[in-house]
Formats: structure tokens, sequence, C-alpha cells
């Protein structure tokens, strides 16, 4: 039975009036997708739009804004509920200082992704825990989790780790780590228990396959993977092999499935053949939704999921394809919340058997 705290009072996504005790209205897919999202929203696992404000500071989210492709209304309209904010930094050319320049510009992007939350208090909730998430949707607010931050800010000291907690951090990208390229350095293992103890999730996107499966093996908590296709339908280098699917499966983790044309396909149909494969091989409770959206135009997206008011159209896909309101409900909402749930109670367990001291 799910915590109390789980369950809607009242529905936070486009359609307050509608009760939560409410079956799925009658007549067509789309329709019937609306009414799931408004009781199971959607929590996605990346955002870029923490980046693209601060490269172009003018937008204003609060309206539709044809600038960018992620906005309050069309995260409204999707029937976004939850909304992981990525912290990385695009790739630039090395320089002398780049751990530095790294610690700095995830600092920035931190502040930043404060600042939007401040700015539009009325639609967004920081977030940091499973809790919060239920609160925010109950309150008709956008739980807003702040992360990932790369990895390779972390040089030989925990301190940076623990210092992006205290800031509100949930998620750490291990990718390009010096201490997860090529296997998990002794420091390594001491980051993902680190990670365990103060439970935060380690998000694996862009790891090398064999990474993957260490770091899913490794840590005593789920493992995300917040933006990613199936490898087997489409081998681009940062989508999801199997093997991959298969640890996480084991690992009770979590594999979010991208909206990309060079990763996932030109088009919604394409998409949810990525999410039905990912299903297939982490599950029913490993598969989730990670759109990356948060551009400016120009970036492909397929045909039908431009921006975040497409969800309901690929839950009507999926509706179509025969997935029940349960198995919806777990890829919208539930198996995000799940391992967040998870992430704590193995940070709770880890304290007990921590030595006094």
């Amino acid at each position: 039975m799910a915590d109390l705290q789980d369950e809607p009072h009242s529905v936070g996504v486009g359609a307050e009036d509608v009760p939560v005790t409410a079956p799925l209205m009658a007549g067509g897919s789309l329709d019937r997708a609306a009414a799931l999202l408004a009781v199971h929203p959607v929590a996605d696992g990346c955002n870029t739009l923490v980046w693209t404000l601060r490269q172009s500071p003018y937008h204003d989210i609060d309206t539709p804004d044809t600038g960018v492709d992620t906005d309050i209304p069309r995260l409204r309209a999707g029937g976004v509920g939850a909304q992981f904010w990525t912290l990385l930094v695009p790739p630039g050319p090395p320089r002398a200082d780049s751990c530095a320049q790294a610690v700095c510009e995830t600092l920035e992007q931190i502040d930043a992704a404060r600042a939007l939350m401040r700015r539009y208090s009325d639609s967004l909730c920081l977030a940091l825990t499973a809790d919060d998430m239920a609160d925010a949707r109950n309150r008709g607010r956008i739980a807003s989790f702040l992360g990932p931050v790369p990895g390779s800010t972390l040089t030989g000291s925990l301190g940076a780790l623990r210092a992006f907690h205290a800031l509100g951090v949930r998620l750490l990208a291990p990718a390009g780590a010096p201490w997860a390229e090529e296997g998990l350095t002794a420091f390594g293992h001491e980051v993902v228990k680190e990670v365990n103890r103060l439970a935060m999730l380690l998000d694996l996107t862009g790891c090398p396959p064999a990474a993957a499966c260490q770091l899913a093996a490794a840590s005593k908590a789920p493992v995300i993977i917040s933006n990613t296709g199936a490898a087997s339908l489409n081998p681009h280098p940062d989508n999801v092999t199997d093997e991959v699917l298969l640890a996480l499966r084991a690992a009770g983790g979590l594999a979010m499935v991208t909206f990309d044309t060079d990763r996932t396909g030109d088009s919604l149909h394409a998409v949810a053949d990525h999410v039905e494969h990912v299903r297939a091989l982490a599950g029913p409770e490993g598969v989730g939704l990670g759109a990356a959206f948060g551009a400016e135009p120009g970036s492909p997206r397929p045909t039908g999921l431009t921006d975040p008011s497409g969800y309901p159209r690929l839950i009507a896909e999926l509706l179509e394809r025969g997935w029940s309101e349960t198995e919806l409900a777990l890829l919208t909402w539930g198996n995000a919340q799940r391992v967040l749930r998870e992430a704590e109670f193995t940070a709770r367990a880890a304290q007990y058997k921590a030595p006094p001291g």
C-alpha cells in the first residue's frame, strides 16, 4: 500500500476539479491519457533549461515563450508534476584550470537553478525528498530536483559532494570522472558509499557499459539513467545497451527515455518503441521518461514530442498499445518516486550502521 502522503489530494497539473478516485475518462485515448496524467503526472528525468536561461536570461517561462521549448504553461499542459533540472555544463575546450572551472560552473548552475525556483515559486517548488515530490504535486506545484552535477568536480575529496548536497543537489553524474572511467577506483568506491549515505542518486547517463554495470552493482541504492534511448534499436553512443538495462533491473534501477531525434528516431511511434524495449529489459518498474527538453529552437525533436506539452500524446500511444493504467502510473510517476524513497531508506540504514563517533 502506498504511503498516505503519496496520494494526491487534488490534481495539480491542469485539471484541478477531477476527483482522485475518478476512473479514466471514457472516450479517445488522448482524453484517457489526460485523465491519467491528472492523477499520475510525469516525473521527467532531464531538462537543460537552467543552462539555456544562463545564456539567454531574457526568457520569461511563466508565459508561452517560443524562444525555448520549455515554459510553465507547456509543462502543465503536458502533465509534468516533477522535474529533474540538470546542472551539467556542455563540454568546451580543455583548460589548464579545468577542475576549478568545472566547480565554478557547477556552483553557477546551482545558483541559477535556485533563482529559477524563487522567481517562479507559484509553480516550481524545490524538492529534496520523495515526500517533497508528493507534497508539491498535492499543492499544485512542479517538484523541482537539482541535478545531476558532474562527478569530475570531485578530485580526491568528498567535501565538494557534501557541499553540493547541502545546496540541495540530489543527483551525481559519474560519466567522465577519473574515478569511474575505467572501473571504480578506491576513491570511486568511497564516492558511491557517500552518495548512498546522503540519499543522493547516481545518474549513469553517458557512462561506458562496463562502468555503468559496476556502478549499479556497487551502489546499495538504485541508480538511474536520466535520459537515454535503447542502443539495440539505435546504436547511438549515448544510448543504453541491453547489458546495462539488465544490470539496472537486477539493481532496481531506472532508465528514463529521451525525446531526441538522433537517439530515439523522428516520430512519436519510434520513441514509444524505445520505451517498450526499455520496459522489456529493465522491467515495468525500471522504465521512466527523461525527455531532455530545455533548449532554444534548433534541437531536432520527434514529431509530436517537440516540447513538454506532447506527453499526453505519448501516453495515448502507449494506451493504444495495450498498456494498463497501473503500468503507465509507474512509467510517469511511480518509478521515479520509488528510487527516491529507496535511496532515502538506504541512507537511513547506513546511518544506523555507522559506528559511534
